[in-house]
């Protein structure tokens, strides 16, 4: 499928998307724009077509998310605006994250929570948690390795030359972490 499809299909859809979270139209034309830059260096990677659209969104989403990020902003995105699911009976790789960030010990999930889904800094964190930054930043550190790794294990993917999973989002069934929630 060529990039200019995907355009045509999803384009208008995603800039809506993206418009509601940056609330600014300028923005969000850049966005939408890098957005279609990453999804046409990655669109080789999507094996199943049928899950092209929440391929998309995933992209667009992950795009809005480092404009926050990079630009320092603070962000409470709701648990609908974190998960965008087509349709509920989709196996996605969210469903996956959700129970690999649920069978992370405490210690490390704790941090991880508060400052990737909270966005609070990691001086905040620590402050929060009563520990030392050192720790936190090591035990956030530590986490998101944790999750790369249950990624790997739960549905087999694979880490290319540039530090970079790649693969598909196995059904739920054959998932090793999500088949047993």
């Amino acid at each position: 499928m060529t990039t200019q499809t995907i355009w045509n299909l999803y384009a208008d859809d995603i800039k809506h998307f993206i418009l509601s979270k940056v609330k600014n139209p300028v923005i969000a034309e850049d966005l939408l724009q890098d957005t279609f830059i990453k999804i046409h260096t990655k669109k080789d990677s999507l094996n199943d077509t049928e899950k092209l659209k929440a391929w998309t969104f995933s992209v667009a989403r992950y795009t809005v998310l480092d404009y926050f990020r990079k630009n320092k902003i603070s962000t409470t995105l709701s648990e609908t605006d974190i998960v965008f699911i087509e349709n509920k009976n989709e196996h996605t790789e969210h469903d996956c994250l959700h129970g690999i960030i649920k069978q992370l010990p405490k210690k490390y999930r704790d941090p991880l929570f508060l400052a990737d889904i909270k966005g609070l800094k990691q001086a905040q964190v620590a402050e929060q948690l009563k520990l030392p930054l050192p720790t936190i930043k090591s035990q956030i550190q530590r986490a998101r390795k944790l999750i790369t790794q249950g990624y790997m294990d739960c549905c087999d993917l694979k880490m290319n030359s540039k530090g970079v999973l790649v693969g598909e989002i196995k059904e739920k069934e054959d998932c090793k972490v999500c088949s047993t929630l």
